[in-house]
């Protein structure tokens, strides 16, 4: 259920109220440019994405469906903007965003130990660490993560955000957590082995 409040700004920002969006924007500047950054690893690229998804959100915000999450609406299109940022400056191959529709249900079956890979993430306080552990995972499961565990956004949110099915979020999420606890376990000079 939308805050009341942040639906009153909504409706306040499609009448011209400029006060109301800009409650919106003070509201969300600092989650969309943390996710900006998370996925850019750049300040400049951040705020630049940062600024240009709040122009879209002003330009179609009277296309935003009340009776859909906000917040979910508003992530996708800075998703989309940092990915049209990213592949004008060619930073990363963009073969793999957003175009892995296969679910690898097989994964599910994995004994995997998540909740101590999770905690171990948890007990990272480093992080400039934690940055470096992201950049080793590809692009759209690091867009997982940070919406999951930066954005504390749920499986249905991100899917949501990414235009996928849950399960193929979920996969994204358990195929990321393998990938991290190997770097961990292989990394020579990982001040955090011991949790391992």
């Amino acid at each position: 259920m939308m805050n009341p409040l942040e639906l009153q700004w909504i409706k306040d920002s499609i009448k011209g109220d400029q006060s109301a969006f800009a409650e919106l924007v003070r509201h969300y500047t600092a989650q969309i440019y943390n996710f900006c950054y998370r996925l850019t690893g750049n300040v400049q690229t951040a705020e630049d994405a940062t600024q240009e998804t709040f122009i879209k959100v002003w330009k179609n915000l009277k296309k935003f469906d009340a009776k859909q999450s906000f917040r979910a609406w508003i992530f996708t299109i800075a998703r989309n903007t940092t990915t049209d940022f990213l592949r004008k400056k060619k930073s990363i191959p963009f073969s793999n965003i957003g175009n892995n529709t296969e679910e690898f249900a097989f994964e599910d079956i994995l004994e995997s130990d998540d909740e101590h890979i999770e905690e171990t993430i948890g007990k990272v306080q480093d992080a400039h660490y934690v940055e470096k552990l992201l950049d080793e995972v590809p692009p759209d499961t690091k867009t997982v993560l940070t919406l999951y565990y930066q954005s504390d956004m749920t499986f249905d949110e991100i899917a949501r955000v990414l235009g996928k099915s849950i399960n193929t979020v979920k996969s994204q999420h358990r195929r990321a957590l393998i990938k991290l606890r190997e770097i961990l376990s292989d990394a020579p000079n990982n001040p955090y082995q011991s949790y391992e």
